[in-house]
């Protein structure tokens, strides 16, 4: 349990993974655009249909950077809430985070290939950023779960 986190990273993980579901939920319906934080970033790898010169490995452009903030914050939160030790980390536990890190890559992916049959063109798009999350929030929801029963009982 060497790559695991000092319980403590806990409380942060949830506060950034909650302000960055509900960040993401209120945006979504407007496409994330929003032009309330355009600044100006590096980009790799750019390419402007309409303007080719300004096509390169590495320029600099000018882009809102709420969506990728967004993003970081579901994905940094939703990892320090997985990889952060319960208050008493035992055998069991180590069994059950195993278990369901196991089980959330199986759903997760029955999930994206009976999508990949289903959803075709830019709904198919849409499925693939979510599909970013999922991973993260099957296990958080499944290990967080099972030790919510286990302590019932």
């Amino acid at each position: 349990m060497k790559y695991l986190l000092s319980n403590k990273f806990k409380k942060p993980g949830w506060l950034l993974f909650i302000i960055g579901s509900i960040a993401g939920i209120y945006l979504q319906p407007q496409g994330f655009e929003s032009d309330q934080m355009r600044t100006s970033v590096i980009s790799l790898f750019h390419y402007d249909s309409f303007e080719k010169e300004k096509n390169g490995i590495i320029r600099i452009i000018e882009n809102d950077i709420l969506d990728e903030l967004i993003i970081a914050f579901i994905i940094i939160g939703g990892l320090l809430i997985s990889f952060s030790k319960e208050k008493i980390e035992d055998e069991f536990i180590a069994k059950t985070r195993l278990d369901s890190l196991a089980w959330s890559i199986i759903v997760n992916y029955s999930l994206l290939l009976l999508l990949t049959i289903f959803i075709y063109d830019m709904k198919y798009f849409h499925v693939l950023i979510y599909n970013m999350f999922t991973p993260l929030l099957i296990f958080i929801v499944r290990f967080h779960y099972v030790i919510y029963k286990n302590n019932r009982s």
